[in-house]
């Protein structure tokens, strides 16, 4: 178990699953591009993480975020993945979410430290992330510890 700023992370486990599966709504709770239907995406996310619990993947991380008193606040996956350019290792924050109670509390942050500190012990030179650019709250947090845009990726529905 891990702690930052009253905020406790640790690895999650089997009775951990409903607790984070019911957090994906926050994942499509702002404005999404026009060609992209909310159910749709919050199910494709659901999906994903619901098989990295079940299959737990090597290189696949899950991590709880608990607060003082035991609740549940917040869910952290991370990835080692290796970097196009460098062919290094990098830690990918593939999902990051604060309970809907514990929004501005210094979750988000503490989630974040912990990647980038994992990120550390395991030798990675990037913490690499991906966002929708409607989501602004997440974006200012991102900014505000230091990620900046790399490479910006562009869509088009084809019709």
């Amino acid at each position: 178990m891990d702690t930052e700023s009253g905020i406790h992370i640790r690895l999650a486990d089997a009775g951990d699953d409903d607790f984070i599966l019911s957090l994906v709504d926050r994942f499509v709770d702002f404005d999404l591009p026009r060609w992209r239907r909310r159910g749709e995406t919050a199910e494709g996310i659901r999906r994903d993480i619901a098989r990295h619990l079940r299959e737990q993947p090597g290189g696949s991380h899950l991590f709880v975020a608990e607060d003082d008193d035991g609740d549940r606040v917040g869910f952290l996956h991370l990835q080692i993945t290796t970097d196009f350019f460098t062919g290094g290792s990098n830690c990918h924050i593939s999902d990051l979410v604060t309970a809907p109670s514990h929004d501005g509390k210094g979750v988000g942050s503490a989630l974040i430290a912990y990647a980038e500190r994992f990120a550390r012990d395991h030798h990675c030179r990037f913490v690499t992330l991906a966002v929708f650019e409607g989501n602004k709250r997440a974006r200012e947090l991102y900014e505000r510890r230091g990620f900046g845009t790399e490479i910006l990726r562009m869509a088009k529905p084809v019709k």
